[in-house]
């Protein structure tokens, strides 16, 4: 059973990826996962928002929920050092 402590622990270690390039994969259900790469842009106290570079100079900004994590359902991978926030 999720506690909260998990949920704040994890909530911590996101807003201390603010302005850092992430890789998130993310599980849309139906054997269907999407991976993409973006920079956490800002922290919410239910939800965190990722800045996502579309490509031909467009930007799409995608919001995920910090349960999202703790349930395993979006994976949070530092782009630099491969570096996995997950909840324990």
């Amino acid at each position: 059973m999720a506690k909260k402590n998990d949920l704040d622990k994890i909530k911590r270690d996101v807003e201390h990826l603010v302005g850092e390039k992430v890789r998130l994969k993310a599980n849309k259900g139906r054997k269907k996962i999407s991976v993409k790469e973006g920079i956490i842009e800002e922290t919410y106290p239910n939800i965190f928002v990722v800045c996502i570079d579309g490509g031909y100079d467009s930007v799409r900004r995608v919001s995920y929920s910090y349960s999202d994590i703790l349930t395993e359902t979006v994976e949070i991978t530092l782009c630099n050092n491969e570096k996995k926030i997950q909840a324990s």
